[in-house]
């Protein structure tokens, strides 16, 4: 879900960098040829993942749900020279596509694709992260925090997307709506969790920006 008006949003994109050719490619495939094309992050949330990126200059970069590969590429825009972008998606399916698009960057060799459950893959992965973006399953969101966190470098920062889930966080609770459930207690997790200053941005579906601060 958008939150803003249709006229500012294009009005937002009109002003922003402009969409890399090789993502433009990928955004366009993944509406032509893939279910919920809307998973797609697209061209603005995807220059703001790169501007962040590029902000950090990451060496080690996590990301839970790789979907297309679209936000993968934006993030290791900003990867330090021989930094590596670890990204895990438990739908077999995409590898190809994602493979596809991985190989015509100039990142090919700095990214490693995971297929599987996150909360067994993290735990095997022997690296501490600078930068990590959580878009996957949203019941999970908190127990992917808690593998995060203590794997998180000093200054780190944790990027979590959907975290508005179209307002549904502000309205009544459907009881059988876990979810929705979940991003509540996980957005109120991030906001008294005091490893971590947060700011939760109406960008999208809410994308939130965490950077840790203290892990005692």
């Amino acid at each position: 879900m958008d939150f803003l008006p249709q006229k500012i949003e294009e009005y937002i994109i009109a002003h922003s960098e402009k969409e890399p050719e090789l993502l433009r490619q990928l955004n366009r495939e993944t509406w032509q040829k893939v279910l919920n094309p809307r998973m797609l992050s697209g061209h603005f949330q995807g220059r703001l993942l790169a501007m962040l990126s590029q902000l950090i200059q990451p060496k080690s970069i996590l990301e839970i749900g790789t979907y297309t590969g679209y936000s993968a590429l934006c993030l290791a825009e900003g990867m330090a020279k021989n930094g590596t972008l670890h990204t895990i998606d438990r739908n077999e399916e995409l590898a190809t596509l994602q493979e596809k698009y991985f190989s015509k960057s100039p990142y090919k060799n700095q990214i490693k694709q995971y297929i599987g459950n996150a909360l067994d893959i993290i735990p095997k992965i022997n690296d501490k992260f600078d930068l990590v973006f959580i878009d996957a399953d949203k019941s999970n969101y908190a127990n992917y925090f808690k593998l995060v966190i203590d794997k998180m470098n000093f200054g780190g920062v944790i990027l979590s997307d959907n975290v508005l889930w179209s307002g549904k966080v502000v309205e009544k609770l459907n009881p059988k709506d876990k979810d929705t459930k979940a991003l509540i207690a996980y957005n109120k997790l991030l906001a008294e969790d005091s490893r971590v200053e947060t700011v939760l941005l109406p960008i999208r579906d809410g994308l939130t920006i965490s950077r840790v601060k203290n892990k005692s």
